[in-house]
């Protein structure tokens, strides 16, 4: 049996949802394709002496809105089909909180562990300059993603500028977003995308009158989203029962303090291997695990056919990109579990490197409240289009962002035209 891609999940979606908005032919044919695809092969000289060579992938789907916008991943997974996928994903999320900036993904296949820093800081300067103008401040700005960060982006504006004239490289600071904060980067933006998953919940609860206080939930992926999600809703006295990553997963019936299990993956590199306040247990017993809410915050296709039915939970609030396949997607509806899409709940990534960039072509510098209180304005009006929108199209809530994506895009076509 041929495996789907992520990305032919991303098609059928597209398709359900231009079916039942009715969006325009045309236009149809060109939100169906990507518009550039970048592949480079690099080599890069490793710390004993010998050079390797490393494929690296940049996919530009959509730019009506705005500059082509999207993170870095560095995984072994990371391929054509992966990419253009998540491209896809980000064109629609900046049409759903109204960013304007379109939708664009990029990565290097290779496993980060396996490598030096100074060996990680040469991959992704090889990668910066190889891409060359296929990156840009006001044409295609990368961000951080899977097994990237703000050290990274650092190393990737550093080498940039260094390819710019002297007296153009303070105007292109805004090359890359998720940046360290001296080096450029937001307040806040390192929790963006857990906060604006939280965010999300908040609104879905106070619409269901549902109490965060005493809730329970459970996380798959205890990275950056994972890890911001579970410490923001302890906050509201939310109860965090068991937690899975790489290397495994741990429960504990009573609760686990998400900021001390947080302090001891930053120790230890994983959850599992000798967390004291946790039992370990199975992939299935952990996705079976009986809470109000489940953030899957890892990888794409986790919810599928074989894992949807075992699911025991109210909501899932999907902190990663493309975690529930559309085989999934039809048995959490059948099942009556609601589902905050990815497209809306990860959205505060993206939202937070808007105003990073912002910030960056202003020179300016916002504190936290104006950034939280401007991100949460910028989830809570997407989440209203997107609810309002599933209410009139009487459809689930994924199909109901796309279309309020298309119909944005539509707009801007239509108005537009096309060239020549």
């Amino acid at each position: 049996m041929k495996k789907t891609s992520v990305y032919d999940n991303v098609t059928r979606q597209f398709a359900k949802a231009a079916d039942l908005m009715k969006l325009d032919s045309e236009i149809r044919k060109i939100l169906a394709k990507t518009t550039n695809e970048v592949v480079v092969n690099f080599p890069v000289k490793m710390d004993d002496g010998r050079i390797e060579m490393f494929t690296g992938y940049r996919v530009q789907h959509n730019n009506a809105l705005g500059p082509y916008k999207g993170g870095l991943r560095y995984h072994p997974a990371v391929e054509i089909n992966e990419v253009r996928a998540l491209a896809t994903w980000m064109t629609w999320k900046s049409a759903i909180v109204n960013i304007p900036f379109g939708g664009a993904k990029g990565g290097i296949q290779f496993d980060p562990s396996k490598y030096s820093e100074s060996e990680l800081e040469r991959i992704t300067r090889r990668f910066t300059f190889t891409l060359g103008s296929n990156i840009g401040p006001e044409y295609d700005i990368p961000a951080p993603d899977v097994n990237t960060n703000a050290q990274i982006m650092a190393w990737i504006v550093d080498t940039y500028l260094s390819t710019m004239p002297a007296h153009e490289r303070q105007a292109a600071v805004h090359v890359v977003t998720g940046k360290p904060v001296e080096s450029g980067g937001s307040i806040g933006r390192d929790k963006a995308t857990g906060q604006g998953v939280v965010f999300t919940i908040e609104e879905w609860a106070g619409e269901k009158n549902f109490d965060l206080k005493g809730a329970t939930y459970f996380v798959q992926g205890f990275g950056n989203v994972g890890s911001w999600a579970s410490r923001l809703l302890k906050a509201h006295g939310s109860n965090l029962l068991a937690a899975e990553d790489v290397s495994g997963a741990i429960f504990n019936p009573d609760g686990i303090d998400p900021d001390d299990l947080y302090e001891y993956t930053q120790k230890n590199k994983g959850l599992v291997g000798g967390y004291p306040k946790a039992e370990p247990v199975d992939h299935d017993t952990f996705l079976a695990t009986k809470a109000d809410i489940f953030i899957p915050a890892a990888l794409e296709n986790q919810i599928t056919v074989k894992t949807a039915p075992t699911l025991n939970v109210k909501l899932v609030a999907e902190g990663a990109n493309g975690p529930t396949d559309p085989e999934g997607d039809a048995i959490l509806q059948e099942r009556g579990i609601d589902v905050l899409p990815d497209v809306l709940c990860n959205a505060g990534g993206v939202i937070v490197s808007y105003f990073e960039w912002l910030q960056n072509k202003r020179s300016e510098f916002w504190n936290l409240e104006e950034v939280d209180g401007k991100m949460r304005r910028k989830l809570v009006a997407g989440y209203e289009r997107v609810r309002d929108t599933a209410r009139e199209y009487k459809t689930d809530w994924r199909t109901a962002a796309y279309i309020v994506a298309l119909t944005r895009l539509e707009t801007v076509y239509k108005e537009r035209g096309i060239f020549p």
